[in-house]
């Protein structure tokens, strides 16, 4: 009598639990990506001097051919979850349909988990050397990556791991070219001293602003640009502005998006009364006479100023290879 080899029980539950992971990464950057679209502030737990998970969602690299990172992720793990689930939903009666559509979608979860480990092994990297913030968010992620992988691999009967390396060096290559290329843009350089030539801001309207918020900033900003946002923060500077003027929202180009959302959410005080946002009482009580006016250790800077002035005047002693200038 021939004894049937007993399944694993890992095999019996791997697309339940990739499909389990899935879920939480889904509940995960779903999450993120709505604070990130509405401007909101992630609940994050981070210790003094450390900077945290708002810090990551404010960093350039958070942001990915003009959407949130989030978002990109939250279409990755809703498709691995389609994936790891799909052949469970189809009857039990119809299994040569359902064996085809196992092998396929174990495919594709092969090529989704490779692809999410080492795009998640270049955000770590970004984690701990470039942005150097300590993020929850970001470091599960990677781990729900990592356990897609693990999961994929001992999750089935695989007939050949020859065709599984190969299939990880090819994925693998392609992912990190693709990851090189949507993060060129970025400016990672750290240094205190400007490294290429930074480009001349100018703006002319052709439509009119919106009350709430002005034009759309339309230029990214770079680490530096970012760490003189916080220290303006951090020193209690202020920024009077009125949505409709142009030069205001020079600024916030010299700013770039990323930065200039910290001062937004921050130092910034709308004095045009007509905005949902208006704050007319503090421009009154500062005697502000025009836009954009900055009020920096006590004392008045009038007008768009140029981001190493910024730096000069409020003490900033970070990097200043800034990209733009007025």
């Amino acid at each position: 009598m021939i004894r049937r080899r007993s399944t694993p029980w890992i095999h019996k539950w791997s697309r339940l639990l990739i499909a389990a992971i899935a879920g939480l990464g889904i509940l995960t950057t779903g999450y993120l990506t709505i604070e990130k679209l509405t401007g909101g502030s992630a609940a994050c737990v981070a210790q003094a001097g450390v900077k945290g998970c708002n810090d990551v969602l404010s960093s350039p690299w958070a942001t990915v051919f003009g959407q949130p990172l989030a978002l990109f992720g939250l279409l990755a793990y809703t498709s691995m979850a389609i994936f790891a689930l799909a052949p469970l939903v189809l009857k039990a009666g119809e299994n040569n349909s359902r064996k085809q559509l196992e092998n396929l979608t174990w495919w594709l979860l092969l090529v989704g988990a490779i692809a999410m480990s080492v795009f998640s092994g270049y955000l770590m990297y970004l984690l701990a050397f470039q942005i150097k913030a300590l993020c929850p968010y970001c470091i599960s992620s990677a781990l729900f990556s990592l356990s897609f992988l693990v999961l994929t691999i001992i999750g089935r009967d695989w007939q050949d791991f020859g065709q599984i390396f190969f299939t990880a060096v090819i994925v693998g290559m392609v992912t990190l070219i693709v990851t090189l290329y949507a993060y060129a843009g970025v400016n990672t350089s750290t240094g205190s001293s400007t490294t290429g030539q930074p480009e001349k801001i100018s703006f002319f309207p052709k439509q009119d602003p919106n009350p709430e918020f002005g034009w759309k900033i339309t230029t990214t900003s770079g680490q530096a640009e970012i760490e003189l946002a916080r220290h303006l923060v951090k020193i209690g500077a202020k920024e009077y502005v009125a949505y409709w003027c142009p030069h205001c929202h020079e600024q916030k180009l010299i700013f770039g998006k990323e930065a200039y959302q910290i001062i937004n959410d921050n130092i910034k005080i709308e004095c045009a009364a007509d905005s949902p946002k208006a704050k007319p009482e503090l421009c009154q009580a500062a005697k502000i006479q025009g836009f954009p006016t900055w009020i920096i250790n006590g004392k008045t800077y009038n007008g768009v100023q140029n981001l190493d002035e910024l730096a000069k005047i409020s003490g900033y002693t970070g990097p200043t290879n800034f990209k733009y200038f007025k």
